[in-house]
């Protein structure tokens, strides 16, 4: 088995997100592992006929420079942790955001939070780590929020 050297985590900034990146640092304090941490920036810009509106730049610009923000913020706990970090912030869906960061870096490791949606909610929004595990380059970790007792 080959050692795991770079660990990529994605975050999307939510609870379970966050259980994802301590789980991601802890590994890689134990396996002295560069981290790569990654946002998958995406908000899809429809245009609706006939009046063709979109969103407006300015809202644009907003939602980006927060996800920069947050994505600092991650990327300075982990530093603070201890170790060595570097932070992506892709423009594209989840997935394929990861994935390319995952081949970009040559990641060794993906570790994600997942939800662990079934059903109709499963169906309607899909799963970002289902398509992560079938396309990335590497295996893939992901973490689930324990049971609420």
């Amino acid at each position: 088995m080959s050692q795991i050297r770079k660990v990529l985590i994605a975050t999307d900034f939510s609870e379970h997100a966050e259980r994802a990146v301590e789980t991601g640092v802890e590994l890689a304090k134990q396996l002295g592992a560069v981290v790569h941490v990654v946002h998958a920036f995406h908000l899809p810009v429809p245009l609706i006929a006939p009046y063709e509106v979109a969103i407006p730049d300015p809202y644009l610009d907003e939602a980006r420079q927060s996800a920069r923000e947050r994505l600092q913020a991650t990327e300075e706990k982990i530093r603070a942790a201890g170790l060595e970090t570097h932070s992506h912030l892709t423009e594209v869906p989840a997935a394929s955001g990861i994935v390319q960061v995952a081949e970009d870096v040559g990641a060794d490791l993906v570790v994600m939070g997942t939800r662990g949606n079934t059903g109709i909610k499963h169906v309607l929004l899909g799963s970002v780590a289902e398509r992560t595990l079938r396309l990335a380059p590497c295996s893939v970790l992901t973490v689930k929020m324990p049971e609420e007792e």
